[in-house]
């Protein structure tokens, strides 16, 4: 930067209807702009060799795993329960002609004792 006295200041804005003093300022604010210390830029990301989002390959999830309980805990629940709906009063249960589509339901038989 040049060293500028307000004597040169005050010849530029008369010159040219103040034309020379603008460009000047103009190009100060170039000039400033240019020194600034640019931000570094981020390094480019290593590539993996798959494409983005995908499963590497030979890689899946883990499987899910399977009931902790034997089968014959799961059908003494079932059968409990299935006891349990023939034994308390259901409003699904009261009207015969509405029956319930899961196959838990449609083993059940309802024995009246009349």
């Amino acid at each position: 930067m040049s060293e500028v006295d307000p004597d040169d200041v005050a010849a530029m804005r008369r010159e040219n209807g103040g034309e020379d003093f603008r460009r000047f300022m103009r190009q100060q604010i170039a000039e400033g702009k240019a020194r600034r210390q640019q931000p570094a830029e981020k390094p480019a990301r290593r590539p993996t060799g798959r494409p983005p989002g995908a499963w590497p390959t030979g890689i899946s999830p883990a499987p899910s795993q399977g009931p902790q309980c034997p089968a014959s805990a799961w059908n003494e629940a079932l059968d409990d329960y299935r006891r349990w709906l023939l034994n308390t009063n259901h409003p699904e249960r009261i009207d015969e002609n509405q029956t319930c589509g899961c196959p838990g339901c449609q083993a059940l038989t309802r024995k009246d004792p009349s």
